[in-house]
């Protein structure tokens, strides 16, 4: 599919994407910067024309990295997330030892499940400081409902990466777990010459040392997936969070 998806072929990319927008109702193509593209893989990775996505001016307030659908959200009990209602796995498994997870004791989780027609990017939901990026390479099982409902675990199974950031205008941590999928299982970092995927065979613990503004870019899915976000006690959720 990762092959497919790269073929330049106007026609075939113009079927593509008719087919594709058919069976999906929120694929906003007329948000994009680009009118036609030279591949399927082009759609996918597609920027956004300038304000589409106004950050929110409130300062008090982090935003989300992607656009999603929320899968699931909490309390973190016991170093625990939920996958869905009464399917828990442990944040140890999911982390793999690439942070510390006593800050995020008593914090807060959320699930953020990207469609393919989705805009693919990702960015930082607050200002702040990353040292390293930890890749844990594995599967790549579907991430839809009905896969979550049947394999247990499926976060700490499919292929990760996982991004601690230090915001710089508020107390506590942001971790951020982007999870690879079915497909296209590949996630690209600015700065980093190379995708992070089941071909990478570089080190585990790679060097990342960046600096973010709020809503600023940090990344793209090669294709739909899902972002797993870890805060420590100091935050909350907003009351409309469904």
């Amino acid at each position: 599919m990762g092959r497919l998806s790269k073929v330049e072929n106007p026609l075939f990319t113009r079927i593509a994407l008719s087919t594709w927008q058919y069976f999906s109702d929120d694929m906003r193509l007329h948000e994009a910067t680009e009118k036609s593209f030279k591949s399927v893989h082009a759609c996918f990775t597609r920027e956004l024309k300038p304000g589409t996505r106004p950050i929110d001016s409130a300062e008090d307030r982090l935003v989300s990295p992607c656009d999603a659908q929320i899968g699931s959200f909490g309390k973190i009990k016991n170093l625990q997330a939920l996958q869905i209602k009464g399917m828990p796995y442990e944040l140890g498994e999911l982390t793999q030892g690439a942070i510390d997870l006593e800050p995020y004791q008593n914090g807060r989780f959320i699930t953020l499940r990207l469609k393919s027609s989705m805009y693919h990017h990702m960015h930082s939901p607050a200002r702040g400081e990353v040292d390293k990026l930890h890749y844990i390479s594995g599967d790549t099982f579907n991430v839809n409902p009905p896969t979550l409902k049947r394999i247990n675990r499926l976060f700490c199974r499919n292929e990760r990466a996982v991004i601690e950031i230090k915001p710089t205008n508020f107390e506590g941590r942001i971790a951020m777990i982007p999870v690879a999928a079915i497909l296209v299982a590949s996630m690209r970092f600015v700065g980093l010459e190379h995708p992070l995927s089941l071909a990478y065979r570089g080190p585990n613990e790679i060097p990342f040392k960046r600096s973010f503004e709020r809503g600023e870019r940090i990344g793209n899915f090669e294709h739909g997936s899902t972002i797993v976000l870890l805060f420590s006690e100091h935050y909350s959720f907003m009351p409309q969070i469904r």
